[in-house]
């Protein structure tokens, strides 16, 4: 962008990508500003680089758009002072969390060159602590020497270097992984993990088998029981945490496998391997099993389904083909 323009786009693209604010900067001549987003399915990382600027959101602002989330800022270069809720804060080189909902004042300081900072955007509604609970932690800083939030911080600047080494289902498994991240830290500053409300123990426990169910479906032997004994928890207690939930345990595991294997079915660059070879690669033993499970599932069976798949690409290329 032209030095003219580039103060004007950056309040432009950070009021409509991000929420709506007000910003000043007495360098707006000059300003410099660099953003990369990196998408993680439930929550997003950030990373921002600009000039130092005082950045203000009103109640008018919170009426005009709100994410309904908390913002986990990692500074990493210059400082921020932070004030909500009659509280501030000055921060440099740790995190500090503040609240969308809520009129902000922060002041980006630096004494030579850009302010760089890590934000994590997470909508209010994946963390499995309530408002209430987080209240004591906003404004207020976090420091990343030792415990979660070293773990957390380290991770974060590694997630944004490799991100774009990783595919999107990649990235989406690696946004539950810092959701459980988020919550295990946010917990310990709490007092301690223990202390967390059951709901939160429980959620937080959930989330995790979720993600290693995602992991191992091609694992022949993943069942409930491989579950409980890798998570150190009784049978008892694993189907007490899917009582709330839309299927069982074992119901999530297949669902989850009938879907890779339809998805596969479908893919022109698996029609060399055999119906049985792709049930086979996400954990199905027996092809009578899979097929009755495939047809109660999808109203058709494995071999229909990707004949269709296959009339289906070529019925689109002959259409391509046409002038």
């Amino acid at each position: 962008m032209p030095p003219t323009d580039r103060f004007e786009w950056f309040l432009e693209t950070v009021s409509n990508e991000v929420m709506p604010l007000s910003l000043s900067s007495d360098r707006q001549d000059n300003f410099h500003a660099d953003i990369h987003d990196v998408p993680l399915g439930p929550v997003t990382l950030s990373a921002f680089e600009f000039s130092p600027m005082r950045a203000w959101r009103s109640a008018k602002h919170i009426r005009q758009g709100d994410p309904e989330g908390y913002q986990l800022v990692l500074v990493t270069q210059g400082s921020l002072r932070v004030s909500q809720e009659g509280r501030e804060t000055l921060v440099a080189g740790d995190f500090v969390l503040s609240d969308t909902s809520s009129p902000m004042l922060t002041e980006c300081l630096s004494a030579d060159g850009p302010i760089h900072a890590l934000t994590l955007h997470i909508p209010r509604s994946v963390l499995p602590l309530s408002p209430r609970r987080l209240g004591p932690l906003l404004v207020h800083r976090l420091p990343i020497q030792e415990g979660t939030t070293a773990i957390l911080a380290e991770f974060l600047r590694t997630l944004f270097g490799q991100a774009a080494h990783c595919g999107a289902e990649a990235l989406l498994s690696m946004g539950s992984a810092t959701v459980d991240l988020v919550t295990a830290c946010f917990a310990q500053h709490l007092q301690s993990l223990n202390e967390a409300p059951v709901e939160a123990r429980s959620q937080l426990v959930l989330q995790r088998i979720r993600h290693y169910i995602e992991h191992n479906l091609p694992d022949p032997d993943l069942s409930p029981r491989t579950i409980a004994e890798r998570h150190n928890i009784s049978l008892r207690t694993l189907y007490t945490l899917f009582d709330g939930e839309p299927a069982s345990i074992a119901g999530v595991i297949r669902r989850r496998r009938l879907e890779r294997c339809h998805d596969d079915l479908a893919r022109p660059e698996m029609d060399h391997r055999t119906v049985q070879a792709i049930a086979a690669r996400w954990g199905f033993t027996h092809p009578a099993t899979f097929s009755r499970s495939f047809r109660e599932t999808y109203g058709t069976t494995p071999t229909e389904h990707r004949a269709h798949a296959r009339q289906h690409r070529r019925t689109d290329t002959t259409e391509q083909a046409q002038p």
